[in-house]
């Protein structure tokens, strides 16, 4: 009772409180009028009395309900549930009270049953009616938004109809929808919204043709359905280019943060042509991998390190570690998560893999269960021409971290590797490969840790990689250079990379297939010529007249395909979706390490004729044509 007090104290539940009461009143006289028609006159006062009595029942009802209580604008089918429940609640206490009162003499049957529809409408009507103001259908349906950018919708689903709802929500929003297109054949010729579904998507180029002829031709396509990616969105694409419409896409249902944040239809970006529809995790035991566990990720301020980081950070780990030698990335990373503040134990460790003794602190101070590494050099002209410091760090310190795996007693080691390490054409992927080989012969040799090693290819937009380096070109309006018109790469966003990286990590050590590598199924790979067309095309230019593309032949290094299975790796499907394993080709641990040993001396000492020498022979498919006789052809830096 106090809380029925409480909330009618509050000025505009009182207010709907009475109105609602009031209709109960009229909706009982109306029913007598509607039975009885003028002879409802003759018996005034009865029908006064029964009208009363009717709207202290509902008031009573109205009460346990809680119907006075709904706002208004945003009435909705639970609402409309509540409501049939309430007048049907009214006529049933009702009839027996007016029973008991009257012994129902003279009071007409049907009466009680017609106010049920009346109450029913009188109750649901105004609610109706602000809702669509609110909602502003009311101006839609008499034609008052004939103004606006033109759009053409790509669905016809829930998505398309939350679209259009947010869409008469807001009065700022100067879209006009033309039509939705669907993939459901039976959809087309009905009506979502007022809004028609016109055809099929197989028929986009037709009904956009339509369209022009009745000179209504959209200026934008929308694409507001969940789950296009890759091909099919690729040819949406090209067609609203030919059709010289902008791309866009809403912003999808999990990332709403507003009601009117469906409508934030941003620009199609490349990772929406290039992504390939999304794996199924096995987020339990990812979540088992890493909750409660204490974590350290080497290079975690890079582009894999830092996702991988956002993705445990996630996932409640006891403690988290931040290993980088770069002071900004790490800083950055760093704050990133503190301003999330998971309520986990994070520090931030500045430290070189490539020194034992600082990597050894580090360890002994994180006591990791579980370590990610992630750090590596990884420009493929850049490590060519300083090739002593790419084998010190990929190679070199990827063996430092492993043993300091094994000598801390570490649970799982995950190797972050590349697909340059197949075949390698340069010092970048054979040092990658030898740390590959270092892992791969440890995990067989069952020291202690399971080392995971996961192989994938580019990270698109990654620090250095090819889209960054053509964002900057697009905005100076320099030309796009591109090395070989047939030079082609995998690409993958580091979040998928990263998820399909922890899928790999924590399902690995569950499986009895000692040093295999897992690889990413990364799809098919894309031509950086096509890559560099659709970027302009982003940009709303056309390629090779708004912008050039010039070719400045392949670097050192570098090959024109990447590879992701050596031809003595034959790859074995897995119960993993979008990952494979390449079966294990290594030597016996003890000469693997004497190599490295040798390896790490040869660097260490600043001798890069022998440093080559021994990792051609931990890596004796590298490519030996850009090294005449063996020796690099290199600028060194000692």
């Amino acid at each position: 009772m106090e809380t029925w007090f409480k909330t009618l104290r509050q000025p505009r539940n009182f207010a709907v409180f009475a109105h609602d009461v009031a209709m109960a009143f009229l909706a009982l006289l109306v029913a007598f009028v509607l039975r009885l028609g003028a002879a409802a006159f003759d018996n005034e006062e009865m029908a006064l009395e029964a009208a009363a009595v009717f709207a202290a029942v509902a008031a009573l009802v109205y009460l346990v309900t809680g119907i006075y209580r709904h706002v208004w604008e945003y009435v909705s089918t639970k609402d409309a549930l509540n409501i049939l429940k309430t007048a049907t609640l009214t006529v049933l206490v009702f009839v027996p009270v007016w029973f008991i009162a009257t012994r129902l003499a003279t009071f007409p049957r049907l009466v009680p049953i017609i106010a049920w529809f009346v109450l029913v409408l009188f109750l649901a009507g105004p609610r109706l009616i602000v809702r669509l103001i609110k909602d502003r259908q009311l101006l839609v349906r008499l034609g008052a938004r004939l103004q606006g950018t033109p759009i053409l919708l790509i669905g016809a689903g829930p998505e398309a109809e939350q679209f259009l709802r947010a869409m008469n929500r807001v009065p700022s929003q100067a879209f006009r929808v033309l039509g939705m297109v669907t993939a459901n054949a039976a959809r087309v010729g009905q009506v979502i919204q007022g809004v028609e579904v016109l055809g099929r998507d197989r028929d986009l180029s037709a009904i956009i043709a339509k369209l022009k002829a009745r000179g209504t031709a959209p200026e934008r396509i929308v694409v507001v359905r969940a789950g296009i990616a890759g091909d099919a969105l690729r040819r949406i694409f090209d067609i609203a280019t030919l059709a010289g419409c902008s791309l866009g896409r809403v912003v999808a249902p999990t990332d709403l943060q507003t009601i009117d944040s469906a409508l934030e239809s941003r620009p199609l970006a490349l990772e929406d042509l290039l992504s390939r529809p999304q794996a199924k995790l096995e987020r339990a035991a990812i979540e088992r991998l890493i909750k409660g566990r204490r974590v350290l990720v080497t290079g975690a301020g890079g582009s894999i390190g830092a996702e991988l980081v956002r993705q445990i950070a996630a996932l409640s780990p006891a403690a988290l570690t931040l290993v980088d030698h770069g002071e900004f990335n790490l800083y950055s990373i760093d704050y990133e998560i503190r301003e999330i503040n998971r309520g986990f134990a994070l520090t931030s460790m500045l430290a070189d893999v490539r020194d034992a003794a600082r990597i050894a602190e580090v360890f002994a101070a994180a006591k990791p269960e579980l370590v990610f590494h992630a750090a590596a050099l990884k420009h493929v002209p850049l490590v060519e021409a300083n090739p002593l410091e790419g084998l010190l760090t990929n190679a070199v310190g990827t063996r430092l971290v492993a043993d300091a795996c094994v000598a801390a007693g570490v649970a799982v080691m995950v190797l972050v590797s590349t697909d340059k390490a197949v075949n390698p054409a340069g010092v970048m992927g054979a040092a990658k490969r030898a740390a590959e080989a270092y892992c791969q012969s440890l995990d067989l040799k069952r020291a202690g840790p399971r080392f995971i090693t996961v192989r994938f290819g580019n990270v698109l937009g990654s620090a250095g990689s090819v889209v960054p380096l053509f964002q900057k070109q697009l905005e100076t309006g320099v030309p796009l250079t591109v090395t070989h018109p047939e030079i082609e790469r995998y690409f993958m966003t580091a979040r998928e990379a990263v998820e399909l990286v922890l899928q790999a990590s924590a399902l690995g050590p569950l499986r009895s297939d000692e040093g295999g590598i897992y690889v990413l199924d990364m799809g098919a790979p894309i031509k950086i010529l096509d890559l560099a067309r659709q970027m302009i095309r982003l940009a709303g230019k056309t390629p090779d007249i708004d912008v050039e593309i010039k070719f400045t032949g392949l670097r050192p290094g570098e090959k024109l395909s990447e590879e992701l299975f050596h031809g003595d790796e034959p790859p074995v499907a897995t119960d993993m979706p979008g990952i494979l394993i390449a079966r294990p080709r290594v030597a016996d641990h003890g000469i693997v390490a004497s190599k490295m040993t040798a390896l790490t001396d040869a660097c260490r000492k600043r001798d890069p004729m022998a440093a080559m020498a021994l990792i051609g022979e931990l890596v004796p498919e590298m490519r030996r044509d850009s090294y005449p006789g063996g020796k690099p052809q290199l600028k060194i830096v000692k």
